[in-house]
């Protein structure tokens, strides 16, 4: 089985979803420099307050930041950890700092269009206090705009405006996509389609690690 795993894929693609369920299913640390550093952001940390003047304009955070956040954590687990990265690499730079560390032995890129990307994102809304995330759509809270798991207001946040997703969806096409082809040639890389149902999108990635 495979135990050191990268999930690749656009921002609203599943990631974060999908990497939950595989966390929870086959007992791996997840880490996603995302809620790390929404997580470094709320406390005030220096490192948030650098990466929130980035995030706000729908930027990536710089390589010095998110290593120094991701090699801290990865160290922090120990050797035989298995481990789910989502958000992390998202260039080429990240990925030759991160192969220094760890011995990637698969990586699970998620394929979704440009236009359902842009439906998932601006319809998601997120709890400021747990980090739980829903949908309007395919996703709703049990009671409209109250998260379900600590009952805080829900916001939508300033990375998932249209404006910001559009923004954002072109740095990933520039930024993160010749990931696609530098984890191709190491013969590392499977893409599985992040359309349809979240089970059977999970049950697709799950072969591809047993």
């Amino acid at each position: 089985m495979k135990t050191k795993i990268i999930l690749l894929g656009p921002p609203g693609s599943g990631k974060g979803t999908q990497g939950d369920k595989l966390s929870e299913e086959l007992g791996f640390a997840k880490l996603s420099t995302g809620d790390m550093l929404r997580e470094a952001v709320r406390d005030g940390t220096l490192l948030g307050l650098k990466a929130k003047e980035y995030m706000d304009k729908g930027a990536l955070v710089p390589n010095d930041l998110i290593i120094t956040l991701m090699k801290e954590k990865i160290t922090s687990l120990g050797a035989g950890m298995g481990i789910i990265l989502d958000g992390f690499p998202r260039t080429v730079e990240q990925a030759n700092a991160l192969g220094e560390q760890v011995d990637i032995d698969l990586v699970l890129n998620l394929d979704v269009e440009d236009k359902e990307l842009v439906n998932r994102l601006t319809k998601r809304r997120t709890c400021p206090k747990c980090n739980a995330v829903f949908h309007l759509e395919y996703n709703p809270p049990k009671k409209t705009g109250f998260c379900d798991k600590c009952g805080s207001a829900l916001v939508l946040r300033n990375d998932d405006r249209e404006e910001t997703v559009l923004r954002r969806l072109k740095v990933y096409r520039e930024n993160t996509l010749p990931l696609i082809k530098y984890y191709e040639k190491k013969g590392l890389l499977v893409t599985v389609q992040g359309v349809g149902s979240i089970d059977d999108i999970f049950e697709n990635l799950k072969k591809a690690i047993l």
